[in-house]
């Protein structure tokens, strides 16, 4: 059975932690004693609270909104689900990057009475320079509009010239309440004009994306493992996550940065000897020679073709309320590998209005920026387009470890790469 990960996001007050938690009830995902708990604490209506089901932090029950990211799991007979519910508020926008960057698909909430509006635009934006290919505009609380499909047919007209700004691939739109249930789990009567899947209907069979780069391995040394025992004196192995691809026993691979080259003597899973493995498998490599091999340098097939680079041009989401300007020291966490680092130019800034760019020498908390990094020592990089995995990095202040910023990598050389980018948007109600 596979899985998706989806991330619900929009406004505040739009409804996502009330979406969640009725997707989460009608599907009967809730456990016995949860219900009981949500029988206990009903609106004023009489009708169960669904939004407790992911408003779990104090300070976000008392105020009735979403702060923290959060996580949900379920299963269906068709798919197994991870849900993150990113906070709406504007000043949150960090943590919506955070829980968009490994999701598959974004459901963008618009409140009917609303349309669309700039935090619609700003988290699709997040979202699609984070490698989401699949949207669903949720018109939610329909209900509220008195089911009017002309209401419905704008909101969907208005999303569709910001869809085709940024060339989102594929994008459904799904009119639903869901306070009342309509179009989330079961088609609506109330709703007879649309047409289309309940929104579980197409969260079960929309595709799931395969591996970003399959013909392009890429495996970076989390942990060097040196027993030094009796029983196993000599032994040496490069415990990590295979990010892409797949490694086979007797792969002539090279070290990067150093260069060197060796052969895979073996691959082990669970302790086990395999002849394959492949992403996203946690593995330890054993390699014939006794090379320098170190924790964050990274090991792929002599065929392979990673950027191996110490000037990066990259899009930043900034997170921190110090702005960034140009000529600031820091330090480029991408995955294991940690090196010092400094700003040497931002670029631009994104317009979340307008997606214009526009030229800045600052960035501020919740800006996007392109800007030019130069490391000190050399990264192993992919273009985050071809493989998010090995394009993303953070960047952290030197002094107190704070995170400063989530990057994705926008510039290495194209013509390594044959991932196909969709040119033209496919909307469809």
């Amino acid at each position: 059975m596979d899985l998706l990960r989806f991330i619900t996001c929009g406004s505040v007050d739009d409804g996502k932690s009330t979406l969640i938690g009725r997707l989460l009830y009608d599907s009967d995902s809730v456990s016995l004693d949860v219900l009981a708990t949500l029988e206990k604490r009903r609106h004023a209506s009489g009708d169960v609270d669904l939004a407790l089901l992911t408003d779990g932090l104090k300070a976000e029950r008392e105020q009735g909104i979403t702060i923290d990211v959060a996580h949900k799991y379920f299963t269906t007979p068709r798919r197994k689900f991870i849900i993150t519910d990113a906070p709406g508020h504007v000043q949150y926008t960090r943590n919506m990057v955070t829980g968009a960057s490994n999701a598959d698909l974004a459901i963008v909430l618009v409140d009917a009475r609303q349309g669309v509006i700039e935090q619609t635009r700003r988290h699709t934006l997040i979202a699609s320079l984070l490698g989401i290919q699949h949207f669903v505009l949720a018109v939610n609380k329909m209900d509220l509009v008195g089911h009017e499909e002309v209401i419905f047919n704008q909101i969907v007209a208005d999303y569709q010239e910001i869809a085709e700004q940024l060339k989102l691939p594929h994008v459904v739109a799904i009119p639903l309440s869901a306070l009342n249930g309509d179009n989330v789990v079961r088609r609506s009567r109330q709703l007879v004009w649309y047409q289309g899947p309940s929104l579980l209907e197409h969260l079960e069979s929309v595709p799931v994306p395969a591996d970003a780069n399959p013909n392009e391995p890429r495996f970076q040394v989390q942990y060097v493992i040196r027993p030094q025992t009796e029983e196993l004196p000599d032994y040496r192995g490069y415990a990590g996550r295979i990010q892409s691809g797949t490694y086979h026993e007797g792969d002539r691979v090279r070290i990067w940065p150093s260069g060197l080259e060796t052969v895979i003597d073996a691959i082990e899973v669970s302790q086990r000897e395999v002849a394959t493995a492949t992403a996203p498998q946690a593995v330890v490599l054993r390699l014939r020679d006794d090379v320098d091999v170190s924790r964050g340098d990274t090991i792929v097939p002599t065929t392979a073709h990673p950027a191996v680079t110490r000037e990066v041009e990259a899009t930043l989401c900034w997170m921190h309320e110090r702005p960034l300007k140009a000529g600031r020291k820091l330090l480029v966490q991408h995955h294991s590998a940690v090196v010092k680092a400094s700003v040497t130019a931002i670029v631009h800034k994104t317009n979340v209005a307008t997606f214009d760019q526009v030229g800045t020498d600052t960035a501020q908390l919740n800006d996007i920026v392109r800007v030019q990094l130069k490391t000190a020592l050399p990264l192993v990089v992919d273009d985050y387009r071809h493989n998010r995995a090995t394009g993303a990095f953070i960047l952290v202040d030197e002094q107190t470890g704070e995170t400063l910023a989530a990057g994705l990598v926008t510039e290495t050389d194209p013509e390594l790469f044959a991932t196909p980018i969709p040119a033209e948007p496919a909307f469809s109600i």
